[in-house]
């Protein structure tokens, strides 16, 4: 894969290969969604009367949301000011226009990027702990969680977030080829090395059965439950990572030989597998102690899960390895939520990428470490949003703004067969319609991804 150019020629960094882009865009997409929410997701509503309409969802937003960014980037080679900025000049309206659009997924990226990096701190804390064997010290539940409480605490792990950190800025200064691409080519296989081990691990415990039959069982009445619905379109469209941010620059170093409608099904393909990978750890794991899972989110992942695996013979082994594979998924992630703010620097300012990593993560470091004890609001307030408004406006500036015919001749680039008839009604209504559902019903419930 050749280096993507500026339109004046000016050569960029850039992905060097397909499964380079497709790995990074993967671990963009794995993240906690599919590891602390999409299990409880599934258990809470009926098994496979979630899966089914989960599958839909994905398959709906992964060739509409998914290609409409990387193509959007790539049209532009741009990060999302940029790129919103020739959306408007190709219409005529002001540059402003497009840069006060293109500034809201920045922000929401930064944001993002700012929460998740206290989350990482957590899960960087708890993989240590897995080595030196003292994540399993604690022996009820109960001391789990006031184990948890003192980490997630104000201050309570400034270290280990800026560990954290410190491994991100390292990644991300080495550029797109020689530093993002070279990490997912490794941590996003071995990540589903680890997975996969662990479920097979699992499925070999007394018990497990149970756990899959619950997992791949149709309930007709849930299926037919609005809400089984809704959470559905919700974990699938967070799940894919769409903000107008991360998908859209890693489409930006792309060329134009590049099949994008390829590359966003696997991408949508090996994301559903990580969470169903995390699923058929998590729901058998739960059944061999005769328990149903209830709760996700961080207690699932810091509280139970530990204590679960503290009972589990090599419930040591089991949590290095799990957690192990929890920190990749962390750190790819928070590579891609950090590129967004990164790009808007280096071009607003053109700064070397070096110092553009430095001020944005230093930024990120500073107030990261002071939300530590109001995380969990400054994330719903970002998933509820900003993260569906930038999907929102990416989505509406480029298949509505730049041009039906513009969009289509972005997107059939590098593809050997013509783009059916399909591409309109799924794109510019479809796509576009659920983004506003999505944002509404966020509000309206509280958040739904």
């Amino acid at each position: 894969m050749k280096h993507a150019k500026h339109s004046a020629g000016r050569a960029r960094d850039g992905f060097r290969t397909k499964w380079g882009f497709i790995l990074a865009c993967i671990g963009s997409a794995v993240g906690m969604g599919n590891i602390w929410l999409f299990p409880v997701r599934v258990s809470g509503y009926g098994g496979g009367s979630f899966l089914l309409p989960y599958f839909f969802f994905v398959m709906v937003i992964g060739f509409s949301g998914v290609i409409g960014e990387m193509a959007f980037g790539r049209a532009t080679r741009s990060g999302p000011v940029g790129a919103f900025q020739q959306a408007a000049q190709r219409k005529g309206w002001s540059q402003k226009v497009g840069t006060v659009l293109g500034l809201i997924p920045v922000f929401g990226s930064m944001a993002l990027a700012i929460g998740y990096s206290v989350v990482v701190g957590w899960i960087a804390r708890y993989t240590a702990g897995a080595y030196t064997g003292s994540g399993l010290a604690p022996k009820t539940v109960q001391q789990f969680a006031d184990r948890f409480n003192d980490t997630a605490q104000s201050f309570g792990n400034t270290f280990w977030q800026l560990v954290g950190l410190a491994i991100v800025f390292f990644i991300v200064v080495a550029g797109v080829a020689g530093g993002i691409e070279k990490v997912n080519k490794v941590l996003m296989p071995l990540f589903f090395v680890m997975f996969l081990g662990i479920a097979v691990y699992v499925a070999l415990q007394p018990g497990a059965a149970a756990g899959y039959r619950y997992m791949f069982t149709v309930d007709p009445v849930l299926l037919a439950d609005p809400k089984t619905w809704i959470y559905a379109l919700g974990q699938a469209f967070f799940s894919l990572s769409l903000a107008g941010n991360g998908t859209l620059v890693y489409g930006s170093y792309l060329d134009d030989e590049e099949d994008i409608l390829n590359a966003a099904w696997k991408v949508a393909l090996f994301d559903t597998l990580a969470a169903l990978l995390a699923a058929l750890v998590i729901i058998p794991a739960m059944a061999t102690v005769g328990e149903t899972l209830t709760q996700g989110g961080p207690g699932l992942l810091f509280i139970f899960l530990p204590h679960l695996f503290r009972g589990m013979p090599g419930g040591r082994l089991l949590m290095i390895v799990f957690f192990t594979a929890v920190l990749f998924a962390g750190l790819t992630s928070l590579i891609n939520l950090y590129e967004a703010p990164i790009v808007t620097l280096q071009q607003k300012f053109t700064l070397p990428r070096a110092k553009a990593v430095a001020l944005v993560l230093a930024f990120g470091a500073l107030v990261s470490v002071g939300i530590q004890g109001i995380v969990g609001g400054w994330m719903d307030f970002v998933s509820i949003y900003l993260c569906p408004l930038g999907a929102g406006l990416a989505g509406v500036m480029f298949y509505w703004v730049c041009g039906k015919s513009f969009a289509r001749n972005e997107l059939q680039k590098g593809c050997n067969k013509p783009i059916g008839r399909w591409l309109e009604p799924m794109t510019r209504y479809l796509f576009c319609g659920l983004t506003a559902v999505v944002f509404l019903l966020g509000i309206f419930y509280g958040g739904i991804g």
